[in-house]
């Protein structure tokens, strides 16, 4: 064998190798805080998994072909609730089994209707979950009866609800509300006669998204943004019928709030503080007050926590870097000891030899802060092939991750610009909002500021400069492409949006009804959506371009990508698109993941070169 040839299978067996990185997240205890129930992909699809909280040899509990997206453990322990994503699709639809993997059953309809899952009852006899089986249109909140079998609505509204708590006494739900995506509220529901209460009054934009009740009842704690930039740590008293304002019990200047858990008693709270993409673990005392640090993480990021049941000793979190794949984690608050209980397998990986991004501010052509994550190849400082990968959302934040891709990229020596532009999380109420509507063209802007960055600082060969991203990271793709074709050599696209007004028609109802504030209303504001769609400028694309996309893609319909690929050809602009058959919304199987990755690296490495020794 030749030694280019040589060269080029190395290069895809290590790629190969860093998308088979698998991952374990979603820890849910046993009402005996013996053994916790997570999700991995350990057979190359995620499924529900069992493990002792001394960790150990894990237990398979679903054996289903498709994804499963999120596991709660019955308080009773007679059940594990998790939802299914048939063909990788929006179409969630929940089951239970035992925790054995006998007596499995679906309890929702099946089909296309959408489902999320929510919270159990404390008692243990129902389940919470969001469904749009009533109306397309929105999201109900709905509790199922595992005594009778029976569904019923206890929240319906026009957008998105979901049942993020129930009381003790299961006589009342806490609903998180979304009218559209900019806004949300929180909501006290009575199960018994469907009484709703409001809990987050505000002018304008505001977020609140989780709560979680007192033991008594009588207090909810939150999220909040109302009056302040950063998310904090609230609470509101609720006696008698009466609700009171929200008291604010922990805030940062620096950081947002991102995630809490309350432990059953009631007597601490676990804060998750965004720092600017890192992660910091805190812990509040709710009856003296009085706050203490938790102990040092072992990545960057920690999410999906869970308190063990009781006092709360152990608390379980998902743990994340730019280096650690996937894990749960198990701290203990009695000795402070932090332990990894499951283990991401990385056969072929060494993790030692991974790359770490270091954080870079840039100013925006109108001055605005803007920040990002750059990845740097061992080895080199300057003139590079580099990749700006944005993320999707566009409400979410790049932060220091696990990313096969990125680490596949700086195999090859390419480097990797990963930025948050404006309307990205984790920066206050007014950056997350800076680019709703026509505020759109600011954010498009962002794009150049984003290259220039990386060509002023001498990182990038201006020749030599990829762009990438997938669902809202992929619209950025396709915007930078066509706003600043002579910017860029080559485009990755993943089941993005180019056309809003076919994205409007073709996605899921629930979605198109929320996004109005977002992106435009398809009804009052055709010409600014049609001005926001790269689609109307596809001929200006000089780059070559790889468009992937799931066929089971609700959220963004094909038709997205089917609008590129033809766009493209006729102009004679190099394409390709592959069509994942059994994939929705993002690319969740290993065997495609390898696909994609694979694809990704050449693609680039064809027409950005590559610096790898």
């Amino acid at each position: 064998m030749a030694r280019e040839e040589t060269s080029l299978k190395e290069i895809e067996e290590h790629v190969r190798a860093l998308a088979k990185v698998g991952v374990c997240y979603n820890p849910s205890w046993s009402p005996d805080n013996e053994t916790i129930a997570f999700i991995s992909d350990l057979t190359g699809v995620p499924q529900v998994w069992t493990v002792p909280r001394a960790g150990g040899w894990p237990s398979l509990v679903t054996t289903f072909d498709d994804p499963i997206r999120g596991v709660l453990w019955s308080p009773t322990g007679d059940y594990l609730a998790f939802s299914l994503a048939p063909g990788g699709g929006m179409n969630q639809q929940i089951y239970l089994v035992h925790p054995d993997g006998s007596g499995l059953h679906r309890i929702t309809a099946g089909g296309k209707d959408n489902n999320w899952l929510g919270s159990w009852a404390r008692d243990g006899r129902s389940l919470g979950f969001s469904s749009n089986a009533r109306n397309p249109d929105a999201m109900d909140s709905v509790l199922f009866d595992l005594r009778d079998g029976r569904t019923r609505s206890v929240f319906e509204r026009g957008g998105t609800s979901g049942i993020v708590d129930v009381s003790h006494d299961g006589r009342y739900a806490l609903i998180s509300h979304r009218p559209y995506r900019s806004d949300s509220n929180l909501f006290l529901a009575d199960t018994q006669d469907g009484a709703e209460r409001l809990l987050t009054p505000h002018e304008g934009l505001g977020s609140f998204p989780s709560g979680k009740f007192s033991p008594d009842g009588k207090t909810v704690y939150l999220q909040t943004n109302k009056d302040r930039e950063m998310e904090a740590l609230g609470r509101v008293r609720i006696d008698d019928g009466m609700v009171g304002p929200i008291e604010i019990l922990a805030e940062r200047s620096d950081a947002e709030l991102y995630e809490f858990e309350l432990s059953e008693d009631g007597r601490t709270a676990a804060l998750f503080w965004n720092v600017g993409g890192l992660s910091e673990l805190s812990f509040l005392d709710l009856q003296t007050m009085a706050a203490v640090s938790g102990s040092v993480l072992p990545a960057e990021r920690a999410f999906m926590s869970s308190f063990s049941h009781g006092d709360g000793r152990f608390l379980a979190l998902t743990v994340t870097g730019s280096t650690i794949p996937f894990d749960v984690w198990v701290l203990d608050r009695a000795s402070g000891a932090l332990s990894r209980i499951t283990r991401s397998p990385h056969p072929g990986v060494d993790l030692g030899s991974l790359v770490k991004p270091r954080l870079v501010h840039f100013k925006a052509h109108d001055g605005l802060d803007l920040s990002g994550w750059l990845y740097m190849p061992t080895g080199t400082t300057g003139g590079l092939p580099v990749v700006l990968s944005f993320h999707g959302g566009p409400e979410g934040q790049e932060v220091p991750y696990f990313s096969f891709t990125y680490q596949a990229l700086l195999s090859q020596g390419i480097a990797v610009f990963a930025p948050n532009v404006r309307g990205s999380t984790g920066f206050g109420k007014t950056f997350v909002n800076s680019d709703n509507g026509a505020k759109r063209f600011d954010a498009i802007k962002d794009i150049k500021a984003c290259v220039d960055c990386v060509v002023r600082s001498g990182i990038a060969n201006q020749k030599r400069i990829g762009i990438m991203g997938g669902s809202y990271g992929g619209y950025m793709t396709m915007a930078g492409l066509t706003e600043y074709p002579e910017l860029f050599a080559a485009g990755v696209d993943e089941f993005g949006i180019v056309n809003f007004e076919t994205f409007f028609s073709h996605t899921e109802p629930w979605m198109a009804a929320i996004s109005k504030v977002e992106y435009g209303d398809p009804e009052t504001e055709k010409e600014l959506l049609r001005s926001l769609s790269p689609i109307q400028k596809i001929d200006r694309v000089v780059a070559p371009t790889l468009v992937l996309h799931g066929a089971n893609d609700t959220n963004v319909p094909v038709v997205e990508a089917e609008q590129v690929a033809e766009g493209l050809k006729k102009k004679g602009v190099p394409v390709e698109f592959v069509l994942f058959p059994d994939e929705g919304h993002g690319f969740s199987k290993i065997g495609n993941r390898i696909r994609t990755a694979v694809l990704e690296v050449e693609w680039f490495k064809r027409y950005l070169g590559s610096n790898a020794p």
